[in-house]
């Protein structure tokens, strides 16, 4: 189908005329990376400095500062999450969130010594764990590169394990992992799972609850569209609130953090999970982006997401012939990006960028085409695709 008729058709279009556009930008393909920015988010950014900081000042912390980083979470629960409230909070970044609950989770489980993690999740999720069994003596399980399927991990389950880590989609392949079938399996040999939700919140229908997820972390600045180094959320499920001690006991996470008395007790619920001063500025400016993903459905992004990806593939079949396809064709199995293969892709980077073509580069070979349903365009993706088989052609 033509894309200008799909964007026709498109019931999500309008949401497009809330982003901020650059002007010398002809495709953006790669808000799995970056998402662009909302004018409400600009706005609330603005408010935030010039009346809440400026002129409120410290009086600000009584106005809701103090209980955004929970009243916010609830936010992303209720629309992104599948969560009831009192469950997830943002604060830190999605490296030290992961560290808290790998922390957190193996502590849960003082008599097991084995992590599991995939050879090929994102680094950070790796190189987390790696640090954290060089400190706890715990020892890495790897799950095999390109499979993560439940056969794979329950080849490496045992009374030994844990913990299990794994990235509900892949940063790379886009593709989607079984979470319920996973987790059950984990519980069945008494292991935690930590889910990292950083290519899917926002995207794609997440049900942590009716998943029974033990926790979770992902990050803002995707789907989510937070802006840069906007903070990570932390989900924790119920029933482990009351027992999980994180390991970064900072003044925010206590009982009582204005009473700043001698010793450490933890917050109630949630709060428990947080450690330092907010980031509040990226917080206001969320917000908004958050409440942006709500109005417009998880179930509508989805329903685009597959639409946008369906257009990308069958682009690069018609355009990208030498391409290898590194994503799943079956839309079941695929997250909201398409990621091709091609020897030339490294050399044509440049090009791209300077045409205003703004896909992202994952080594060795492949162009990531990351849509973001609120802010792409079926005509956006068909530009891009065609600048990148220009290039190839001058190669």
């Amino acid at each position: 189908m033509q894309s200008n008729t799909l964007d026709a058709a498109d019931p999500l279009a309008a949401f497009r005329a809330r982003f901020i556009e650059a002007p010398d930008v002809v495709a953006y393909l790669d808000g799995n990376s970056l998402g662009r920015p909302l004018q409400v988010s600009i706005d609330a950014l603005t408010e935030g400095a010039t009346t809440a900081w400026a002129q409120r000042l410290i009086r600000s912390w009584d106005d809701g500062w103090i209980e955004l980083p929970v009243t916010l979470g609830d936010r992303i629960a209720e629309a992104a999450l599948g969560a009831a409230p009192g469950q997830t909070v943002v604060g830190d970044s999605t490296t030290v969130l992961l560290y808290k609950q790998v922390r957190a989770a193996l502590a849960l489980r003082p008599d097991r010594d084995e992590l599991i993690v995939a050879v090929d999740d994102f680094p950070t999720d790796r190189y987390v764990l790696e640090g954290i069994a060089a400190e706890r003596g715990a020892t890495l399980r790897w799950i095999p590169s390109g499979d993560v399927s439940p056969d794979a991990v329950a080849a490496l389950l045992g009374t030994r394990t844990a913990v299990v880590v794994l990235s509900h989609i892949a940063y790379r392949s886009g593709a989607i992992a079984d979470v319920p079938a996973i987790t059950a399996l984990a519980h069945d040999v008494g292991a935690l799972v930590i889910w990292d939700l950083s290519h899917s919140v926002g995207a794609f229908p997440i049900q942590l609850d009716e998943w029974d997820v033990d926790l979770a972390v992902g990050c803002s600045y995707k789907y989510l569209c937070g802006g840069p180094g906007a903070p990570a959320f932390a989900y924790v499920a119920s029933r482990h609130l009351d027992e999980i001690r994180q390991p970064i006991q900072g003044w925010l996470g206590g009982a009582e953090p204005f009473a700043m008395g001698p010793g450490y007790r933890p917050g109630p619920g949630i709060r428990r999970m947080l450690s330092g001063t907010p980031p509040i500025l990226s917080l206001l400016a969320l917000g908004p982006a958050v409440d942006t993903v709500a109005e417009a459905g998880i179930e509508r992004i989805r329903e685009k997401s597959i639409a946008l990806t369906e257009h990308a593939i069958g682009l690069a079949d018609e355009l990208l012939p030498d391409a290898i396809l590194a994503t799943p064709r079956d839309a079941r199995r695929r997250g909201g990006h398409v990621t091709l293969d091609h020897p030339d892709f490294e050399a044509i980077m440049p090009k791209l960028w300077e045409r205003g073509v703004i896909p992202d580069f994952r080594r060795p070979t492949g162009i990531r085409l990351g849509l973001s349903p609120l802010s792409t365009s079926f005509a956006e993706v068909e530009s891009g695709i065609r600048a990148i088989a220009e290039e190839l052609s001058e190669v």
